[in-house]
């Protein structure tokens, strides 16, 4: 299937590792010039080095602290400096910390909610007359984490639910300035925080790596974990004219892991 995503700008935050790394080199497989930010400078000149080899594509990378108020409208206008247009934005940063409630302070819940949850807010307001000029679109990356409540992961439930809140909003009025926005919910997917993660419970529980994930696996009700490039892969769909049905869909990549309406 041909996307028609040659030739547009997509800007992608989180870009440096994991997901975000995922779909910069998606979109630019589809032809997308791609701009990238993330913190790590060094991991994004990284990226447009293997955008430039693979794809042949043009990339803007971008070193900075979204969580920064005046970042946001900065990286925007940088793009459209350097492309003279902006068509996809896709909010892609952003990660919570874990832990018990009562151990959670103040200052972990700002942070949650500065680079998730405002800075897709304030990308969002500096990109909206660029993507309202080019008929564009927006895809959010939230989790499946809020749809349901759990007490180890306060802070990242709340910041998703609000990110998928904030979708339907931006969706409401995407209706009438046309611009599309849709939001991703990943489950479990294999990056490095992944593995982190599984390798903390498999010393905490004198588990091997195979063990962790079978029990892991079991407990979610999935036969496996998901893989950056599928979630790459299908926020190229939503960016695309297939899609164009497609306004406030917030759609579970999960495996199957959320069974409720």
């Amino acid at each position: 299937m041909d996307l028609g995503l040659s030739g547009k700008v997509a800007l992608v935050t989180g870009a440096s590792r994991g997901i975000g790394r995922a779909i910069a080199l998606e979109l630019a497989r589809e032809g997308c010039d791609v701009v990238a930010t993330a913190r790590d400078g060094g991991a994004l000149e990284s990226l447009k080095q293997d955008i430039h080899t693979t794809f042949g594509r043009r990339t803007l990378i971008r070193a900075a602290d979204l969580r920064e108020p005046d970042m946001a409208r900065a990286v925007v206008d940088d793009a459209v400096k350097e492309f003279g247009r902006l068509d996809i934005l896709v909010n892609n940063a952003g990660a919570t910390k874990r832990g018990p409630f009562l151990a959670l302070t103040d200052a972990d819940f700002l942070d949650g909610f500065a680079l998730k949850f405002h800075a897709a807010v304030r990308l969002t307001r500096a990109a909206w007359p660029h993507l309202k000029k080019a008929k564009g679109c927006i895809v959010n990356i939230a989790g499946v984490g809020g749809r349901h409540g759990a007490a180890e992961f306060a802070i990242g439930g709340a910041v998703n639910s609000a990110v998928l809140n904030f979708t339907k909003a931006m969706a409401d009025l995407g209706i009438m300035d046309g611009v599309r926005a849709n939001a991703i919910n990943p489950g479990w997917i294999e990056t490095d925080r992944l593995k982190t993660r599984l390798a903390a419970r498999a010393k905490a529980e004198g588990i091997d790596d195979a063990e962790v994930r079978r029990r892991s696996l079991d407990e979610l009700g999935v036969t496996r974990f998901g893989r950056p490039e599928e979630i790459a892969q299908l926020v190229c769909f939503l960016a695309s004219a297939p899609a164009a049905y497609l306004q406030g869909a917030l759609i579970d990549a999960d495996g199957g892991e959320t069974r409720y309406l």
